[in-house]
């Protein structure tokens, strides 16, 4: 979905719906941002509007593929920037905070961006990722921003993480009612959030997922080496040849 649509989708009354109960979700998760530096990368102005005027700074990153990027948050000043994805314009250690929505599904390449996302977050930092459950309704349907790109089981998006040595804190899925826009279910979304969360744990259409930064490869196992052991020499007894 091309940044066009993605705005659409946000403007409408079941883009509302899924902003909101996801900024939720977030604001649990990270209830405090005061005098924190926060990255947004991927599509993220829905959700970094609810942390302005708290966080010490935001910025949302753009990537290339969604130029040309439109000025946020439109005061008069932008916060807004373009960039590749394996190559952030972000000094080492700036971000105490980084925030990814519609960025790993459509990611050319996941590893080189999440060690860029690594590179540029503070050793106590944390990252927020918000990604497509394959499981869901919502990774099925091509009118939902998350049906589009590459959808995650659970186990893989921990495997994604950890390879790019993140450890993952505390996993909560999001938007369990079905992404239709029809009348007041396009504006509701609460109870089926409860009933969701309660009965059918595994449906939410989104991953969110806090991870911590490691400063240490994780440890592989590898098979014990071979050791070449010499034959003793075999004493003769004197006098014999």
């Amino acid at each position: 979905m091309d940044l066009r649509g993605l705005s659409d989708f946000y403007g409408s009354p079941m883009g509302e719906r899924t902003r909101r109960l996801i900024l939720r979700r977030l604001r649990e998760i990270w209830p405090n941002t005061r005098g924190r530096r926060l990255l947004g990368y991927g599509f993220t102005q829905p959700y970094l509007s609810g942390f302005l005027g708290e966080a010490e700074r935001c910025i949302a990153a753009l990537p290339a593929a969604l130029s040309p990027g439109t000025a946020w948050p439109g005061d008069g000043k932008t916060l807004t920037t373009l960039v590749e994805e394996d190559a952030l314009p972000f000094p080492d250690a700036f971000f105490d905070l980084v925030l990814v929505a519609h960025g790993l599904e459509e990611a050319e390449g996941l590893r080189p961006l999440l060690r860029q996302l690594w590179r540029v977050l503070a050793p106590d930092g944390r990252l927020l990722l918000v990604a497509p459950n394959r499981a869901s309704l919502w990774a099925q349907l091509e009118r939902s921003p998350f049906g589009h790109g590459r959808p995650f089981s659970r186990s893989e998006l921990d495997a994604l993480v950890r390879g790019a040595l993140f450890v993952p804190e505390q996993w909560q899925r999001a938007l369990y009612a079905p992404p239709v826009g029809i009348g007041a279910l396009a504006r509701s979304g609460t109870g089926w959030e409860r009933f969701g969360a309660r009965f059918l744990p595994g449906l939410g259409g989104v991953h969110i997922v806090e991870a911590s930064k490691s400063l240490y490869a994780p440890a592989t196992p590898t098979a014990p080496a071979a050791v070449r052991v010499k034959a003793p020499a075999i004493l003769k007894p004197a006098g014999t040849e």
